[in-house]
């Protein structure tokens, strides 16, 4: 029994779903493919991503679901439920865009989705209030601005449901600290922050495991620095299955079955890593010191052109993609393939025989174009107060439910006396 208890060590099974781009990015080499929204939403479509989802617990109904040709079925299918989320933590920058929140509008018109600004996650280093609610609306509002519709999925801050807290501590109680301790982004802001480390940070990838498990999901979209969260999230799903699911939960009165719906890996397609500009082979971050390593969303004209003037490349002839002396050269023309919409063999033809003195002024008009009706967007957005509230209200409300219907199940599961809501 011991040995069942324990979650299995970094499983094999990361289902890749990069179908949905014509060429799949390379993280090896460093390339980037094209990246259409309408592309994506296609591919996803013809691999019928529309599938039965069993119920969490046994003896559920499955819901009227809608089909891929827009159609209705009564208990046959249902959408697959996708969730993720952003910090509110400094500027949402080039990379985040491209490598998540492109994604993210192309998934909410195949998947069941929700997209929430994770603000319990941005106190575990020392933070400033007023800051934080000026952030957490301000990511909320780049949400929609960037293309997410509140009317196909579901926008809310983390915060506001109140289960993803409980459900930590529950996971804190069953979770071995053996597991939280080879967490290697612990480990490295361990190092830098000494004695004064907190234990949130230690204990944040449970709040990441609830924020998965609380709504049953069916895929997670992930990075390279996340499959380690997500591989833990599988794990104490499991432990959690194992230890108070299934016939000993029905032997004391509840539904039985598993209690966690245990999620599988989304791996973004093309565009997913985009990397910093003073630096080729790090990722465009948004901790990095020097504002300058990054195009931030709502950076203004003048100030995308002169970081993309200043921007660190190489003294080679000629441009080129996948060059591994040439971090800078890949990354600079697959930030301009993506944001231009072109294809790589177009691209590489189109700058082969440009200077850096000719490319520059070229991706830095193509990044403002391209940013331009975001940043239209967002204006109009933050400028209507009571719009974004009611937004985030509605999207708490529907998440709450979803998430109440799950943390019920596990107080039921785990021997709590159950709560009489009002």
């Amino acid at each position: 029994m011991a040995q069942a208890c324990v979650g299995p060590a970094l499983r094999s099974s990361l289902s890749s779903l990069s179908c949905c781009t014509h060429r799949a990015f390379s993280r090896a080499g460093g390339s980037y493919s094209t990246l259409h929204l309408n592309t994506s939403v296609s591919a996803l479509r013809q691999h019928r991503v529309y599938a039965q989802v069993s119920s969490p617990t046994a003896g559920s109904e499955l819901a009227t679901s809608p089909t891929l040709d827009g159609s209705s079925t009564q208990g046959s299918t249902v959408k697959k439920r996708v969730v993720s989320g952003v910090q509110p933590t400094g500027s949402i920058h080039l990379g985040n865009y491209l490598g998540a929140i492109t994604n993210w509008v192309a998934l909410q018109d195949v998947y069941d989705t929700l997209f929430f600004v994770v603000d319990l996650h941005a106190i575990t280093l020392p933070h400033d209030p007023k800051e934080l609610i000026e952030a957490t609306r301000k990511i909320a509002a780049v949400y929609i601005a960037c293309g997410i519709d509140p009317s196909k999925g579901s926008i809310f801050v983390q915060s506001h449901v109140g289960a993803h807290a409980e459900l930590t501590w529950l996971l804190n109680c069953v979770t071995p600290i053996s597991w939280l301790n080879k967490m290697i982004q612990f480990k490295e802001k361990a190092r830098k922050a000494g004695e004064d480390v907190g234990t949130g940070l230690l204990t944040y990838p449970l709040l990441m495991a609830s924020d998965i498990l609380l709504y049953q999901c069916d895929l997670v979209p992930v990075g390279d620095d996340q499959r380690q969260h997500l591989e833990l999230t599988r794990d104490v799903a499991d432990r959690v299955n194992h230890l108070f699911g299934g016939k000993q939960w029905k032997k004391r009165g509840g539904p039985g079955g598993r209690i966690f719906k245990v999620p599988e890996a989304f791996i973004p397609p093309a565009g997913a890593r985009i990397m910093s500009l003073t630096d080729g082979t790090a990722k465009m971050s948004k901790s990095a010191p020097s504002d300058q390593s990054r195009i931030n969303l709502l950076d203004t004209r003048d100030e995308i052109a002169k970081k993309i003037t200043r921007c660190k490349t190489d003294s080679f002839i000629g441009m080129e993609f996948d060059n591994p002396e040439r971090p800078e050269c890949t990354n600079l023309l697959g930030i301009y393939q993506v944001v231009s919409g072109k294809s790589k063999e177009d691209v590489a033809e189109e700058v082969k025989a440009m200077n850096w003195g000719q490319f520059k002024p070229l991706l830095a008009e193509a990044i403002i174009e391209h940013l331009s009706p975001i940043q239209k967007r967002y204006g109009e957005v933050v400028a209507d107060p009571v719009y974004l509230d009611g937004v985030l209200k509605a999207g708490a409300e529907r998440a709450e439910g979803i998430a109440n219907a799950t943390l019920d199940n596990v107080r039921n599961a785990m021997g709590f006396l159950p709560r009489h809501r009002r």
